[in-house]
């Protein structure tokens, strides 16, 4: 009886198996953005303006924004910046976004966060995220992207203001350095 059960549910699960890798291969469906490079420096100098470079594709030419989210130890999570693409780049777009680091009080010492990026189609699908570590540092220098490899070219400001840690002072960040 065991057998039969087994075999029962061993056809079952085939079964299902090739009606989901059949649905999944319809035709017209739509293929995701995909972000295929991307760099940015690690460190920056505090008042700098931080660049974040991507070559980002959809074969359908249909990316409509770039979401960009900030993760700040102590601080908590920013809102979201959606930066919209220019028409032009709908179908590949290679350049760079960016951050200022500089603050109507005073200078970010010592602060760590992360940069979560996503690109998003027409379809209202998403990419794979890049995520993106940065220390700003009063002695950093900001590393320039490999040459030849991104345009030169701003695709939208990353809008928010960073602060520094509630209760004052930078500490480590949560980077534990």
């Amino acid at each position: 009886m065991s057998r039969k059960i087994f075999a029962a549910v061993l056809i079952f699960l085939s079964m299902a198996t090739g009606c989901a890798a059949l649905s999944g291969s319809e035709v017209g469906e739509k293929a995701t953005p995909l972000i295929t490079q991307s760099f940015a420096s690690k460190e920056v100098r505090s008042g700098d303006t931080w660049k974040v470079y991507l070559k980002a594709s959809d074969p359908n030419g249909e990316i409509k924004n770039i979401y960009a989210v900030i993760d700040q130890p102590g601080v908590g999570q920013y809102p979201l910046s959606i930066i919209r693409v220019k028409p032009e780049n709908q179908k590949e777009l290679s350049g760079y976004i960016y951050l200022s680091t500089a603050t109507p009080v005073s200078p970010l010492n010592f602060v760590n966060l992360w940069l979560t990026i996503h690109v998003q189609d027409r379809s209202g699908n998403f990419s794979q995220p890049a995520v993106f570590p940065l220390s700003i540092n009063a002695r950093s220098t900001q590393e320039v992207p490999p040459q030849g490899v991104f345009k030169e070219e701003a695709l939208g400001p990353v809008m928010v203001v960073l602060r520094t840690i509630q209760g004052g002072g930078g500490g480590d960040g949560g980077f534990g350095n």
